[in-house]
């Protein structure tokens, strides 16, 4: 595949995004200075597959299973139940609940996340998650972690920083987690992930950083331009997203004059491996309809022509 975002069909999509890129990259009226071009990226269900779980609640699974082989009563509370029972059910209700405004159930979840890396240090969490993308398979395409990521996302991550756009990921999973796989994924440095966090603590008797038995923030939904700013100190121009929790973020991002957010629909029934579903993005969905949002609607199904890196579909590009 050569050319400009080559796994994009030539939709109306293409069209805009390219549009955007060379207006704001150029020398005319619309340009943007190089410092000013702040693109920011959600990632589960926008930068790679989320579903039948995100990444990190995979993860999280293997390590409460341990737990609660460990300690049996530990199977009397949820989030361990539904492991033990292998009945993940109730975790996907958990994370829809949320998506939709309610967060009776994430405390559970959230305290069970803080229990996972109570004092853990902070290079051999990384170490452990490290060895998870290595060994780790995707439970339904029984792929590499690396292997799901969405090949046309990563190409507008190339597009844009060749264009003199930096871009950050902000998303709602665990910033820690991300940062093992976002040089080799994305080509981002850990530095630019921004992502909720468990409280850290230092050591001065070991002089390491570890992690404590509080959770810090979730950087999800209204924290997200809040931890934009916290983190990056402008108001990015260019947002991506795909789920309600995203909305405040692709919003913030068309608070300037010249700026496009995405909105990424998960709509493919082809049988190509991204399961379609609207579930926790209906708000954002409902908000995208309307021409006056500045939001756009990536359809997977139809301006995408290739979803994973491995799959390519000839004569795409251009």
């Amino acid at each position: 595949m050569t050319g400009i975002l080559p796994s994009w069909r030539h939709t109306a999509t293409r069209s805009t995004i390219l549009d955007f890129v060379e207006r704001v990259a150029g020398d005319g009226p619309g340009a943007v200075p190089a410092e000013e071009r702040i693109a920011v990226f959600d990632n589960d269900g926008t930068l790679w597959t989320e579903k039948p779980m995100p990444t990190q609640l995979h993860y999280l699974v293997q390590r409460w299973a341990a737990a609660a082989k460990a300690d049996p009563s530990l199977a009397e509370k949820q989030p361990y139940t539904a492991v033990a029972t292998g009945d993940l059910s109730w975790l996907g209700a958990a994370v829809d609940k949320h998506y939709a405004g309610d967060d009776s159930d994430l405390h559970a979840v959230v305290g069970a996340v803080i229990a996972a890396t109570e004092n853990e240090s902070v290079e051999d969490y990384a170490a452990s998650v490290a060895e998870f993308y290595r060994d780790a398979l995707h439970p339904v395409l029984e792929r590499t972690y690396s292997g799901v990521v969405y090949q046309p996302m990563v190409e507008l991550l190339a597009y844009l920083e060749a264009n003199g756009f930096t871009c950050y990921i902000v998303s709602g999973g665990d910033r820690d987690f991300m940062r093992p796989m976002t040089v080799d994924n994305y080509g981002i440095p850990p530095e630019r992930v921004i992502g909720s966090a468990v409280g850290l603590v230092y050591d001065a008797e070991t002089n390491d950083v570890h992690y404590g038995a509080s959770f810090d923030f979730l950087a999800d939904g209204p924290v997200k331009p809040v931890r934009i700013w916290t983190r990056i100190g402008r108001r990015p121009i260019f947002a991506a997203g795909n789920s309600n929790g995203d909305l405040p973020m692709l919003r913030y991002a068309t608070g300037s004059a010249n700026s496009l957010s995405l909105l990424v629909h998960h709509d493919d029934d082809t049988g190509r491996g991204d399961t379609p579903y609207d579930k926790g993005a209906e708000s954002a969905l409902d908000a995208a309809s309307s021409a006056a949002s500045g939001i756009t609607v990536v359809s997977v199904k139809d301006d995408w022509s290739v979803v994973f890196p491995d799959a390519a579909e000839p004569g795409a590009g251009a």
